[in-house]
């Protein structure tokens, strides 16, 4: 049997994304930009994508611009919004718990005189409306906080920071990271006051290699590339047409029947924690986020060793972030919410779609009772 889960990480390409991917390489593969029948055939994807995700989004579809993922987007959104709006200050607030997506381009911007404050979260990695509010200054331009944790599934007060932020001053910028949010939650930009807002097609069942940013009507971004004027100036590059007909694609499939999907997802979550939390010496610091499980297991040197054991038995999993996995280290988001040290690498990341199953999950668990004691013996020896 077989158990992937690590869908945080990547999830299976939906088999409609796949046979409509398919049909744009092979038969309607114009350049959106030519003005014949095949560029207009194409265009079609491009606009029909942004009418489906605006809609999920309750936006307008002119707000949404494709990238080449998450990262692009949450980059676009924080260099590009820091660099158009530099003249009103160069304070930026974001929090310890961000991915290196929006981590690191935040030190890029250090290095050209942003002023960069980071804040704390408590035990459950929730944000302290009170450090924001003291942290807000005159020369902020720009707060960046995720929505869903990528590592605990921990759920971020989005529309509480968001009113706390324009109630201060409503020139502010609001980036939120939605990668882990988009497909498993309704997000509603309008109402948390969301200025920009990133999200990734492979987490929701699309292709790897596109996502989108929203950007507020008349919210100044600067461009980070420039080639041919696509996308109204905003993000230059032939459309990637088979990759936004596939995005548009995953995104009506998970906000179909979106109520029932996150209660199969929620289902299996529960499930396993149920079955591993029995297991001696296992504790588990989950968010409410309804796909990601954070479990830490007493005993064990490294948590690696043991993923590696479960992996040759069929069960799918992490040790933290998949995008950090080529620079391994502790973990930020665990020293953050202030686990303890002998735990911070006996940590692994279970996370699920609606394509896991509770049988799946009971499966696991009898992986890991199996296989724990072992690498708990081996590290005595």
């Amino acid at each position: 049997m077989e158990a992937y889960f690590d869908n945080a990480a990547t999830t299976r390409v939906a088999d409609e994304v796949r046979e409509l991917v398919e049909r744009v390489m092979a038969i309607d593969y114009g350049n959106p930009s030519s003005r014949h029948q095949k560029g207009l055939e194409a265009g079609q994807y491009v606009k029909q994508a942004q009418e489906v995700i605006a809609n999920t989004l309750k936006v307008e579809p002119k707000e949404i611009v494709f990238t080449s993922g998450g990262t692009e987007s949450n980059n676009l959104a924080l260099i590009g919004g820091a660099m158009a709006n530099q003249r009103r200050g160069k304070h930026i607030i974001s929090t310890r718990i961000e991915h290196a997506s929006v981590y690191n381009p935040l030190l890029f911007l250090e290095e050209f005189g942003y002023e960069i404050t980071f804040l704390n979260v408590n035990e459950q990695g929730i944000v302290d409306l009170e450090e924001l509010k003291n942290a807000l200054r005159p020369d902020t331009i720009l707060v960046s906080v995720m929505m869903v944790n990528n590592e605990i599934g921990a759920i971020e007060p989005i529309e509480a920071i968001g009113k706390l932020i324009k109630n201060y001053n409503a020139d502010i910028l609001f980036h939120v990271d939605a990668i882990q949010a988009y497909g498993k939650m309704r997000i509603a930009p309008k109402r948390c006051k969301i200025d920009l807002l990133s999200v990734s097609g492979h987490k929701i069942h699309g292709p790897k290699g596109i996502g989108f940013l929203y950007i507020r009507d008349k919210v100044k971004v600067k461009p980070i590339i420039y080639g041919g004027g696509q996308q109204k100036d905003m993000r230059y590059g032939t459309e990637n047409v088979p990759g936004i007909a596939g995005l548009g694609m995953a995104a009506k499939l998970m906000y179909t029947n979106h109520n029932d999907k996150i209660a199969g997802i929620q289902q299996v979550k529960d499930a396993f924690l149920a079955g591993v939390t029995k297991l001696e010496g296992v504790t588990e610091h989950s968010g409410e986020a309804p796909h990601i499980a954070s479990v830490s297991f007493q005993g064990i040197e490294k948590a690696e060793v043991l993923l590696h054991a479960l992996e040759a038995k069929g069960v799918y999993c992490s040790s933290g972030s998949a995008c950090s996995s080529n620079h391994p280290a502790i973990s930020g988001t665990l020293e953050a919410i202030g686990l303890e040290k002998e735990l911070l690498q006996a940590t692994l990341r279970f996370s699920f779609s609606v394509y896991s199953t509770v049988e799946e999950a009971e499966y696991a668990v009898q992986v890991i009772a199996e296989e724990l004691p072992k690498r708990r013996a081996f590290v005595k020896r």
